[in-house]
């Protein structure tokens, strides 16, 4: 079991949040939108939101910034953080907007709330885990979808719940948090897109 745990965490690496959201959403509107308008914005996040920080990872561990795909260290987080909000904010500014997607764009909202509120906890040294802040800010997201659209999916967030219990002892087994760095992660993820839910529900 400890082999098979690690695997969640590359599954529900932070870099893939955005894009399984973006999934969940056209899952769930796939009656809403035709696939050449899928297409082209599961690329444009998925090249923001993943390429992106991918190349700015290994630009980062080229010069001697990260040591590891999982940032495992409070300084080499910063600017993976910084950067990634100022992402997030371009992509609430050009291509979600409030009137064409208005769930995603307040599930993206919340992320930059939870991004920045992690990045403040670096400087009082305290590392959140941005797994737990990823999976349980999706969990809340799915959560609302089902609510809101009333489509029957109950599976989901129960499914979902699961691959929360799984990250969180993937995390465990692999040395990368303490169960406080957990229990914050899943605050911090859960609270902004909890707040948000009641702006569109």
């Amino acid at each position: 079991m400890k082999k098979i745990l690690p695997i969640f965490s590359y599954i529900f690496h932070p870099l893939f949040a955005s894009a399984q959201a973006c999934l969940f959403y056209f899952l769930f509107h796939n009656a809403d939108y035709t696939t050449d308008q899928i297409t082209p914005f599961f690329w444009q996040i998925s090249i923001v939101t993943i390429l992106i920080p991918t190349a700015l990872y290994y630009l980062l561990r080229f010069v001697g910034k990260v040591d590891s795909i999982m940032i495992a260290d409070l300084e080499q987080r910063k600017i993976p953080l910084i950067f990634q909000s100022f992402l997030i904010i371009l992509l609430l500014r050009k291509s979600i907007p409030l009137e064409y997607y208005p769930e995603l764009h307040f599930f993206f909202l919340g992320a930059l709330f939870s991004t920045l509120v992690s990045l403040g906890l670096l400087y009082i040294k305290f590392k959140t885990s941005l797994h737990m802040l990823t999976i349980s800010a999706l969990t809340v997201f799915v959560f609302g979808l089902n609510l809101h659209l009333q489509t029957g999916s109950v599976y989901l967030v129960p499914f979902l719940l699961l691959m929360n219990g799984f990250v969180a002892s993937s995390r465990l087994v692999m040395q990368a948090h303490t169960p406080n760095e957990l229990i914050i992660g899943v605050l911090v993820g859960s609270i902004p897109q909890i707040l948000f839910l009641f702006l569109w529900l």
